[in-house]
């Protein structure tokens, strides 16, 4: 019998590690450092440091046994054609999606501020996907990459919880993911 986690309503049954992945939602400067899109919208983004011990911890672990590591970017083309007018004005902040701030054009594919933080820097193998919404299954092939690998459970973290961490999770559990 497989292990488990105690949970509640029932125990929690542990999957075979090679079908679980570690999925790290929009860790960029961006969205973690001063001058980025976060603070930009008014957020105390030095709060967001806080969990970055943690999930580095996690990345560590999940590197050691050679498992599925998966990074997000929530980004968008140099053009805008994939961003929503109401996406990219949504905020009324001193700079919106598109615009030049500290770190180079905000949330824009390739400029510094969109990279993930060095604290969390991908290593080669490892998944990268941009992603132009909320969830990381929207418009991406993070289902593919998924289904290539024999995924089946999820481990979900990273910032902005309420929005695209929760975003993807209701998306995994839609398709079937643990």
């Amino acid at each position: 019998m497989a292990e488990a986690i105690a949970a509640q309503p029932y125990p929690y049954p542990l999957p075979p590690l090679n079908q679980l992945a570690l999925v790290i939602i929009d860790m960029q400067r961006d969205f973690l450092e001063p001058g980025g899109f976060g603070e930009v919208l008014g957020n105390d983004v030095s709060r967001l440091q806080a969990i970055v011990p943690t999930v580095a911890k996690l990345l560590t672990r999940f590197r050691a046994l050679g498992l599925t590591v998966i990074h997000t970017l929530e980004c968008h083309r140099p053009d805008l054609s994939d961003c929503p007018p109401s996406k990219r004005h949504r905020g009324k902040g001193s700079l919106t999606i598109g615009d030049r701030g500290p770190m180079g054009r905000i949330l824009i594919a390739g400029e510094p501020g969109n990279g993930i933080i060095p604290a969390l820097t991908p290593q080669p193998g490892e998944v990268i996907i941009p992603k132009p919404g909320k969830g990381a299954f929207y418009h991406t092939h993070l289902s593919d990459e998924l289904q290539q690998r024999g995924i089946t459970h999820l481990l979900i973290t990273g910032v902005t919880t309420e929005v695209c961490v929760q975003t993807t999770m209701r998306e995994a559990n839609d398709r079937g993911y643990d």
